[in-house]
């Protein structure tokens, strides 16, 4: 089995697992100030890009 010759640096190390690390998804606030994911119709008010899409009805029936 192969092992390294030198140890790996604290720098080489951080600098491999520099993309290793978990993005924060990107929230926004709607109007009636519940957040949501960009691009998506609220959940709660059914409201996108400032126009009515869905009905209060039809959110609660999706749930």
């Amino acid at each position: 089995m192969a092992l390294p010759k030198k140890r790996t640096s604290r720098s080489k190390r951080g600098m491999r697992r520099s993309h290793d690390s978990i993005a924060v998804p990107n929230a926004i606030y709607c109007q009636c100030g519940e957040t949501t994911l960009p691009h998506r119709i609220c959940p709660h008010c059914g409201i996108y890009k400032g126009e009515q899409r869905l009905t209060v009805k039809e959110v609660d029936a999706g749930k």
